[in-house]
């Protein structure tokens, strides 16, 4: 029976993608892992790889078509003996149920996935028809070879189809044991809905203007951001941090680390601050889950990097066990290939806090919008010459960055966000601690 490949999932939270570009033809035979098409989400533009052999019967879905449901039908796999004639049956078929990835965030310790996903999303269906056991060719041999009985085996392929995967472990006499995977994060919130688009257009109808339409990231920040703002109970701490001192042991750290190459950003001890603030004050590195917090022991913090038409935010794992050079090192990578599009999933999802900088652009201050489930993010305005009383009561110069807490009342209070801000404040003012 021909096989039907579906958009897939290609993260949890993707509902729909842009069928970039097809690198195969129908009659071109593909065999598993063969990369076919690049799909683009909202986030960036990833491979589609076949998980079977078989000859390209049909291609359904035309490259460069935007808009693309997941678990569409974009093209059709001949097995052997099959030809053009058998597609009919295969395209009456159910779509299969959508994909589900686990969230990085719950699984922090779990072998990063690749950037490449799977021809079509896992099916729930069973991989039999009555008497007749769907399997490809592959598998059927590998189950010949080793003895297996497929009908005990359960599929993992489009429709329950049992594929090589599946086969490969699997044991006489005893099917293997499905995977087990979390639930898939939620779809975020339709955007909230405002004037009526004709009305807005009757308004500015005697204007001149034009129309920009919404692509796949746009949508999702609209939405997520909308969500955030409405569901989120936000409150604001706010502290002004002097530093001069950074300012000076960075001069001193960049100029013994030139001959390596490395140049130490401001950002990059913003990011090892707050790494260690999670660490001083463990309550507030926590996530809200819905019906519960989710406390985390590692200092997960995610980073907004401005890229054309919206943002990502890339997160430095383990950001507390990393030193300055490999935090930049890091971050350079991840904003580098951010504003490619080229961040797999599994490198913007997760984190308990993140940072927001602004002040490269000359803002002073601003509140950022928490990106849930984060607890809290921290709005960081340029450092600039103003004066200040010291200790001793005298009046001086220094070099000051405002800086804004956005915290989630639910997962922290005011107590423990003020000790939070603190935390980063003394790191910050004390650059050399954070290398103790």
């Amino acid at each position: 029976m021909p096989i039907e490949l579906l958009m897939p999932a290609l993260s949890p939270t993707m509902e729909e993608g842009t069928l970039a570009k097809w690198l195969v033809k129908e009659g071109d035979t593909v065999a598993s892992g063969d990369v076919m098409a690049e799909i683009e989400t909202d986030k960036a533009t990833m491979e589609f790889e076949a998980v079977d052999e078989g000859v390209i019967g049909k291609i359904l879905v035309e490259e460069g078509t935007e808009g693309v449901k997941v678990n569409t039908p974009i093209a059709v796999i001949l097995e052997d003996g099959e030809s053009a004639d058998d597609i009919g049956a295969a395209s009456s078929a159910p779509a299969a149920a959508p994909a589900k990835e686990e969230p990085a965030a719950e699984a922090p310790k779990a072998e990063a996935a690749p950037a490449s996903a799977p021809a079509s999303a896992p099916a729930t269906a069973s991989g039999k028809d009555g008497d007749r056991v769907f399997a490809s060719p592959l598998a059927r041999r590998i189950a010949k070879d080793k003895g297996l009985d497929l009908s005990q085996i359960k599929g993992s392929g489009p429709k329950g189809r049992i594929v090589k995967a599946d086969v490969m472990d699997a044991k006489p006499g005893a099917a293997p044991a499905p995977a087990a995977s979390a639930p898939a994060a939620a779809a975020p919130a339709a955007m909230a809905a405002g004037p009526a688009t004709d009305v807005v257009l009757k308004t500015y109808a005697d204007r001149e203007f034009e129309e920009v339409a919404l692509d796949g990231m746009r949508k999702t920040i609209a939405a997520r951001l909308t969500e955030a703002k409405q569901s989120v109970p936000h409150f604001y701490l706010r502290r002004d941090i002097e530093l001069d001192a950074l300012l000076k042991f960075r001069s001193q750290l960049n100029k013994s680390l030139e001959p390596r190459g490395v140049k130490l950003s401001v950002n990059d001890f913003i990011i090892k601050a707050c790494a260690l603030a999670l660490q001083q004050v463990p309550d507030a590195n926590a996530v809200w889950a819905g019906d519960r917090m989710l406390s985390l022991k590692p200092s997960d913090v995610a980073v907004a990097v401005a890229i054309e038409g919206g943002l990502f935010t890339p997160v430095l794992k383990d950001a507390e066990m990393k030193s300055l050079s490999a935090l930049s090192a890091e971050m350079k990578d991840l904003a580098s290939r951010a504003r490619d599009r080229k961040l797999a999933p599994h490198e913007y999802q997760g984190g308990s806090f993140a940072i927001s900088n602004l002040g490269m652009f000359g803002i002073d201050n601003f509140d950022a919008i928490i990106n849930p489930p984060h607890a809290a993010i921290l709005a960081v305005g340029a450092g600039t010459k103003k004066p200040v009383v010291g200790e001793d009561g005298e009046v001086k110069v220094a070099t000051v960055m405002s800086t804004t807490l956005s915290v989630d009342h639910r997962v922290i209070d005011g107590a423990l966000g003020a000790n939070l801000l603190n935390a980063i404040k003394d790191n910050l003012e004390n650059p050399v601690m954070m290398l103790a």
